[in-house]
């Protein structure tokens, strides 16, 4: 039977005895716990900053451009405008009941927005209550987005983006409760964009943006059609199936063929999210063998050495089988040996991975824009321990099947 503590007692004896050889077998197995924590905590990380950087545009959501004919059908030529009113789509609402949330969208460009002699032409858009959830459209504290009561009333209400709200008052200045001139007409702010990274857009970003009721919209600019629309479905596995839907609830009200794409321009974001699962996956996949490499290296000459101690060690080895020590005992001593230095390796560059992680945002803190921070999760520990399991137990199985096998009198002579 092996005596654990005897057995520890006598390991950590021979690794003071043999500092030098026990510091550079135990830095292979640091640096490499050290890369393969590192290098997948960066993989977490860039996944999930490329979720954020497009999840600011929404989560899930399809965009839907009118466009026109391309193919003749039920005595209609080609080249035929589809034009969407506001109450086209209810009716889509209504007969797609799949879709959670949609919205139209009204763009108009060119209009001033102004406040005493600062002046922009922003992106005013109009859109009704459901549309700031679906496109990520959170206000900073103390202000709200846009309401049903705005929408019924046709309220002269806005919503500022960040970057604009700053250009008109200043970055110091509330401006919630204030008026904004859109035009010549007077509109009181009730919200100011919450700050997002939004690299992805089609009508210019929000923070530069003005949000205001679709029907006043309406009722000020004149506008009957929509500049395009957005829908929201809760399982993007759906989305391939809504669309085709889309087009054949749209084509016959419209009389267009559904097989005919160009009548409606349509940008589905879930498959962005698609990517991103893919893309991640296989960088995570690219940088878990670089540091598994890695390790496997230390695990190498971790290897050598327990075969070299072996080797030192051969007349001990000949004396304790000679006394009644069994295989198994001898051949657990030296497999626990080599777990206790790949397991002190494995905390040391553990702890120095946890460290850098943590200084690393605070160094370089623009990296979240681009890369994101590395991030520690629990998969990725779990990911080092299997692997670190398995290559201390290899590293220390064959020397240690050697010594439980060598013969006794060869031992002693």
């Amino acid at each position: 039977m092996i005596d654990i503590k005897e057995s520890f007692r006598e390991i950590f004896l021979y690794l003071r005895q043999y500092k030098s050889r026990t510091a550079m077998t135990m830095f292979g197995i640091i640096w490499g716990t050290l890369t393969v924590i590192l290098l997948l905590s960066f993989g977490v990380g860039v996944r999930k900053s490329m979720n954020k950087n497009m999840h600011g545009m929404g989560e899930s959501i399809v965009l839907v451009w009118p466009g026109q004919t391309s193919i003749p059908f039920a005595g209609y030529g080609r080249n035929r405008a589809i034009r969407l009113t506001h109450e086209d789509i209810e009716y889509i609402r209504r007969e797609m009941p799949d879709i959670i949330a949609i919205s139209p969208e009204y763009h108009r460009w060119g209009m001033t927005v102004h406040l005493n002699d600062k002046i922009q032409r922003p992106n005013i858009t109009g859109c009704i209550p459901e549309y700031g959830p679906m496109r990520n459209e959170w206000p900073q504290p103390g202000g709200r987005w846009l309401n049903d009561l705005d929408e019924k009333l046709q309220r002269r209400v806005a919503f500022l983006g960040n970057e604009i709200k700053n250009f008109l008052f200043g970055p110091e200045t509330d401006a919630v409760g204030k008026y904004v001139y859109i035009g010549e007409i007077p509109f009181r702010i009730i919200g100011v964009l919450k700050k997002k990274i939004q690299p992805s857009s089609y009508a210019s970003r929000d923070q530069d943006r003005v949000f205001i009721p679709a029907s006043t919209f309406r009722s000020i600019f004149g506008y009957r059609y929509v500049s395009n629309f957005l829908y929201q479905i809760e399982d993007p596995r759906l989305s391939k199936g809504i669309k085709n839907r889309l087009y054949e609830v749209v084509g016959k009200k419209f009389k267009f063929n559904p097989k005919d794409t160009e009548t409606l321009g349509i940008w589905d974001t879930s498959e962005s999210d698609l990517f991103i699962f893919y893309f991640s996956l296989g960088l995570n996949i690219f940088m878990g063998m670089i540091g598994t490499i890695t390790l496997i290296i230390g695990g190498i000459g971790l290897a050598n050495i327990m075969y070299v101690v072996v080797q030192e060690r051969t007349r001990e080895i000949g004396i304790k089988r000679s006394i009644g020590a069994k295989r198994k005992v001898i051949m657990g001593q030296f497999i626990l040996e080599a777990f206790i230095i790949i397991g002190v390796g494995a905390l040391i560059g553990f702890l120095l991975a946890v460290l850098l992680i943590n200084v690393i945002p605070l160094l370089i803190p623009s990296m979240e824009e681009f890369v994101g921070f590395p991030e520690l999760n629990p998969n990725v520990a779990i990911i080092t321990m299997v692997i670190l399991s398995a290559i201390g137990f290899l590293a220390g199985f064959f020397p240690a099947r050697k010594a439980s096998r060598l013969n006794v009198v060869d031992c002693l002579r």
